[in-house]
């Protein structure tokens, strides 16, 4: 046998070809197209639970507030709303949402604005009033933002 040719069959061989790799390179890609849609939706239905609770947490602050005083705003007659204890989502870092209330003696409306990575989001913004209505203003409808 000669030895040269035993040597370059083992260098031929060795390792993978281009073919192989892109197989894989491709295999890879359309694993990732499939999977991405779906954590980036887990992703917005994580943002959002974390912005209904706040709201939740605001609301509960604001008839807390009425309770103790008589009325929602800062003094009667007032329109000013009095210092919301979570007024952005997450509370640190770079806001998925901010909060603000408007408000009057005997009632209030509590909005969250979506913003940054949740500004194009299906569910829009959230809204929250002292009757407990929820509400959104994107595409999906107030059950499919506010139940899931």
């Amino acid at each position: 046998m000669n030895p040269t040719s035993s040597f370059d069959r083992r260098r031929v061989t060795a390792g993978f070809s281009l073919l192989e790799l892109v197989i894989t390179v491709a295999i890879v890609g359309v694993l990732a197209s499939i999977a991405m849609p779906s954590y980036v939706s887990h992703l917005a239905r994580g943002k959002r639970a974390e912005v209904k609770g706040a709201l939740q947490e605001n609301a509960q602050f604001l008839e807390t507030y009425y309770t103790t005083r008589g009325f929602y705003s800062t003094a009667k007659g007032s329109n000013k709303a009095a210092t919301l204890p979570v007024i952005q989502v997450p509370s640190s870092g770079t806001a998925n949402y901010t909060i603000t209330a408007t408000v009057t003696n005997t009632s209030y409306t509590l909005t969250a604005k979506a913003v940054n990575t949740m500004a194009k989001d299906d569910c829009g913004n959230f809204t929250l009033t002292h009757t407990g209505t929820q509400g959104v203003s994107g595409k999906l409808g107030v059950a499919e933002c506010w139940n899931r």
